[in-house]
């Protein structure tokens, strides 16, 4: 495999991890290649994202484990975005989880995604990650499951002393709602058979 070609794999897996990294030996596994191949693809990468001013990110190595960061030179940039709340509106999505985790909570994954009947975990990705919701434990049972729970930042978002302030469920209204369709529905068929 060419120098570039690896390069390229390797960005594109550190990418994908995010902030766990991966080793060399990691590397080295996953794209079939001699670690000392691997390590040399590393240093030019390093290499050549250390002297590219048109880059905003780096590639760094801490114990290790090698990721991609951004450069420290981003870090106003960075701050605009993360400080900027109108920037970081909630997808439909993220707030449909927030929800059933606050009323629900502690719950797993497997739960939210049951309740919704779609997958969840990218909604709980960006909720994790703007510190609205936490692993608060693990379930009992096989594979242990992670439970999740609001945390102080959703409290002090939404300006609630603790989660007992959260306004209640409608579901007597739509035991109500069920009720008047029941009685709907038995009409209709009287009219209709009779």
């Amino acid at each position: 495999m060419n120098l570039n070609s690896l390069m390229s794999k390797i960005e594109a897996l550190l990418f994908v991890v995010g902030d766990d990294g991966l080793t060399v030996k990691q590397l080295s596994h996953w794209l079939e290649v001699e670690p000392m191949e691997i390590e040399a693809a590393l240093s030019e990468l390093e290499t050549n994202y250390s002297n590219a001013e048109e880059r905003g990110i780096t590639l760094k190595s801490l114990a290790g484990t090698y990721q991609l960061t951004t450069k420290p030179e981003m870090a106003e940039t960075i701050k605009k975005l993360v400080e900027n709340p109108n920037s970081q509106v909630l997808s439909s999505a993220s707030l449909e989880v927030l929800a059933i985790i606050a009323y629900k909570q502690p719950i797993t994954r497997t739960e939210i995604e049951d309740l919704r009947g779609v997958k969840s975990e990218r909604p709980l990705q960006t909720l994790a990650s703007r510190a609205l919701v936490q692993e608060v434990g693990r379930a009992e049972g096989t594979g242990r499951a992670i439970l999740y729970g609001t945390t102080k930042e959703f409290l002090n978002y939404f300006g609630l002393k603790d989660i007992s302030e959260l306004p209640p469920l409608p579901e007597a209204a739509e035991e109500d709602e069920h009720e008047e369709t029941d009685l709907f529905m038995t009409k209709f068929q009287e009219a209709f058979n009779g």
